[in-house]
């Protein structure tokens, strides 16, 4: 019978960049480890800041990421929302570009990443703050 899991957790504020939190998710929802099969849903609970699944193994991917990120949205663009600072808009558009969201499946109490894979908080806010994600679990219990 399929069990569905879900609950709020709470990442620590980190500056701004390309942060791998794959292992502070795992250690925050250890119920992973109890499916056989399944899906883990991570959705983030903010518009300034997104998710995303990437190489975690050479750093230089996360520096060029967060280099190329600004390039897209310049802080020192011309933008109409200007209410929370000159880096709130562009963290904004790379919250859209990146998405809140994403889906990995759970095979045998592990997240099934690809060898070189891990999840990403982009933070895209100097000073974002604790960031909040609902994560669900559905699937197969051991």
């Amino acid at each position: 019978m399929p069990q569905w899991i879900q609950r709020q957790i709470v990442l620590a504020e980190r500056p701004r960049g390309i942060h791998l939190i794959t292992d502070d998710l795992l250690r925050q929802v250890p119920e992973i480890y109890d499916f056989q099969i399944g899906l883990a849903h991570f959705f983030l609970q903010h518009t300034s800041a997104s998710l995303a699944i990437n190489e975690r193994v050479d750093d230089d991917v996360r520096t060029d990421l967060e280099h190329y990120l600004k390039a897209l949205a310049p802080e020192e663009a011309a933008y109409t929302h200007s209410y929370e600072g000159p880096d709130d808009m562009p963290a904004h558009i790379k919250s859209v570009l990146i998405g809140a969201e994403v889906t990995v499946p759970i095979s045998n109490g592990r997240l099934s990443f690809g060898a070189w894979q891990g999840l990403y908080l982009c933070e895209h806010r100097n000073h974002g703050g604790r960031r909040r994600l609902i994560v669900t679990l559905q699937g197969e219990l051991t």
